[in-house]
């Protein structure tokens, strides 16, 4: 409901577009460094007590926001917002935790056609309210109240949910038996050795702050990197696509702006429904995430391509049909693998780390479309095609490295 409304509010607020563009660089920067660390913080904290504090802080943030009668105001509020919005992130971790591992990308992928939901539904609901009086302000708080509510649910649920899967050196387990041996609450240790979960009580801020540096600084200087790399390239490959969209189909097909965005709302419906789609896929590929990564992005390479160079209304329609389908499974598969190669590492941190590694590509490809399209207005896809081209080329020399029949074979068991 918010997002398409800040640069207006921003406009409205007596903004420039180099401080609009500022306030949104800084936001995106945040997210940036916050992302790694709240998801490795909910891995040593708990996923209810981090999800809890997260979306809280975030209520704080958008109550803000709508009392931002200046500028200043304004870029206040979306300080919170930037650091503490992970909620999406950390209720990943949060499932991943909860199901067995060959269940884990049907169950992602009904929660990504949820989220989906939402973002088809928000814009239409917002660019409704802002029609009002005061319609910012209504906005914005509806969507604090939302949080709110949403706060409620996550403490009405039960404490045997709040699960984590952390990693503690050998090192400090005997440290980490003696604490919770002491404890009134009994609290197990993982079967396969991954750690120990203390409470909160038992660790000092410190102790908090130095494991989610160790934690991020393992992940990031793991052997993982090439599975991050495929992920930015994919994730810079489909926003380039998008960067452009509604002046592209102006420029080459007349389209107005409605249309332009019926076709947007048109894929991301698709998109939606694909994550139903999951469950039989998986089943289909043996719980084979690896492969399944590789024949989305061959689609995505070909549903992009097609759409740089399609002559006709009809192509770029049915370029988009296969690309939200292809983007869809992707995205499920790609968290899905780094949650299965990387699980020593705990899932909140590998999925914050993925989320920075994502947020990268948002401060990119400004710059490489703006580039592109001096070229031409097919610019931007077609460079996204090639960087599409340039991942499967990365999972293909990475196919030794990370053998799919053995994760496959460990799923199922």
């Amino acid at each position: 409901m918010i997002v398409p409304l800040l640069n207006h509010h921003m406009k409205s607020l007596g903004a420039s577009p180099t401080t609009a563009g500022i306030i949104g660089s800084c936001y995106g920067i945040l997210q940036l460094f916050s992302s790694s660390i709240v998801g490795s913080w909910s891995d040593l904290v708990g996923r209810r007590y981090a999800l809890l504090t997260c979306i809280l802080i975030s209520a704080l943030g958008y109550g803000l926001l709508g009392l931002s009668i200046n500028i200043y105001i304004y870029a206040l509020a979306r300080i919170p917002v930037g650091i503490f919005k992970h909620s999406l992130s950390i209720s990943k971790a949060f499932l991943s935790d909860l199901v067995p591992e060959k269940e884990r990308p049907h169950v992602m992928g009904r929660f990504n056609s949820a989220s989906s939901m939402g973002f088809i539904l928000g814009p239409v609901v917002g660019g409704y309210l802002t029609e009002l009086p005061s319609g910012f302000y209504i906005t914005s708080l509806l969507c604090t109240c939302i949080f709110i509510i949403n706060a409620g649910l996550v403490w009405m649920m039960p404490r045997t949910m709040d699960k984590v899967n952390i990693v503690i050196p050998s090192s400090r387990l005997s440290l980490h038996n003696n604490l919770i041996s002491k404890s009134d609450n009994t609290i197990h240790a993982s079967k396969d050795l991954n750690g120990v979960i203390p409470t909160r009580s038992a660790q000092t801020l410190w102790a908090q702050i130095v494991s989610v540096f160790k934690k991020v600084t393992g992940v990031a200087f793991s052997q993982m990197w090439d599975i991050f790399l495929v992920r930015l390239l994919i994730a810079v490959a489909v926003m380039l696509y998008y960067s452009n969209f509604a002046l592209a189909m102006e420029e080459r097909f007349h389209m107005t702006p409605r249309m332009t965005g019926y076709l947007i709302s048109y894929g991301s419906t698709l998109g939606a429904l694909a994550g139903f789609s999951l469950g039989p896929l998986s089943r289909l590929y043996q719980y084979n995430s690896y492969t399944m990564l590789l024949h989305s992005s061959v689609l995505t390479f070909f549903s992009i391509l097609l759409y740089s160079v399609a002559p006709k209304m009809w192509i770029v329609i049915l370029s988009s049909t296969f690309l939200a389908f292809s983007t869809s499974i992707g995205r499920t598969c790609i968290v899905d693998l780094e949650l299965t190669l990387g699980h020593k590492h705990g899932s909140g941190t590998l999925i914050g780390v993925g989320q920075s590694v994502t947020s990268v590509g948002r401060i990119l490809v400004p710059l490489f479309s703006g580039i592109a399209q001096e070229y031409s207005p097919c610019g931007p896809p077609q460079l996204g095609a090639v960087l599409a081209l340039a991942s499967i080329f990365l999972m293909y020399k990475s196919k030794s490295h990370y053998d799919g029949s053995a994760l496959s074979k460990q799923k199922r068991e």
